[in-house]
């Protein structure tokens, strides 16, 4: 299959469907919106004169195309602080030719797919929710500067008292954390030692390597 990815952004609730319009109006048939709160501290927020705000995860699937994401970069202003983060993960397969045309439509035919050095991750914890200060206090403690939270609700609860013998909530909480690669490593382990499966958040973790970016100087400032 060409080079597709899984297309995450987030931003202001203000401007998701800013956001999802230009991404249908790139021939992006299906836009998912997710509510979500960003996390970032309250000195980090009154240095940049900031409110708490709350955000939208949008998330997508398109041909690969770091042109696009360029465009993306500048026509969303995503390069100003603030804006957003717009981030690529690396599809192996889509299920089903149907399925396939419905994502990509003529889009498929795109830029030819390049080998691309991934200098990113998004960690990605499911924990037990109100468990996002533990998690996130150890995470910055090994260098993440932030990241944003939406709720979700949790299934499978048995299997997971059958494999770590411990029974969970069904309302969860998952962070998204998007840091660089040397980072990475020192964050999971940080979270999985002070809000791993054994502690009251009972957090599982995991990483996804991240293509192409854009608004990475919010990352560098504030919350992703």
């Amino acid at each position: 299959m060409q080079g597709v990815d899984l297309i995450i952004t987030i931003t202001d609730r203000s401007r998701a469907e800013q956001f999802a319009s230009w991404f249908r109006s790139h021939g992006i048939s299906l836009v998912l919106t997710a509510l979500g709160q960003g996390t970032a501290t309250t000195e980090v927020l009154d240095f940049l004169g900031l409110e708490a705000t709350e955000k939208a995860v949008l998330f997508c699937v398109a041909p690969r195309s770091p042109r696009m994401v360029r465009q993306a970069a500048r026509e969303l202003w995503l390069d100003v602080p603030g804006q957003g983060v717009l981030m690529t993960v690396p599809v192996n397969s889509i299920g089903g030719s149907t399925a396939k045309e419905y994502l990509l439509h003529e889009q498929e035919e795109g830029e030819a797919v390049m080998e691309r050095e991934c200098t990113h991750d998004l960690i990605v914890v499911i924990a037990n929710q109100g468990s996002t200060d533990l998690v996130m206090d150890a995470a910055r403690e090994a260098g993440a500067t932030g990241g944003t939270v939406i709720h979700a609700k949790g299934t499978g609860t048995e299997l997971v008292q059958k494999f770590f013998g411990v029974s969970i909530a069904t309302e969860q909480e998952m962070i998204f954390i998007l840091t660089r690669s040397e980072t990475k490593k020192p964050i999971m382990k940080a979270v999985m030692a002070k809000a791993g499966i054994n502690s009251a958040a009972q957090a599982l973790i995991f990483s996804l390597p991240v293509g192409d970016i854009a608004g990475l100087r919010e990352l560098d400032q504030t919350e992703n």
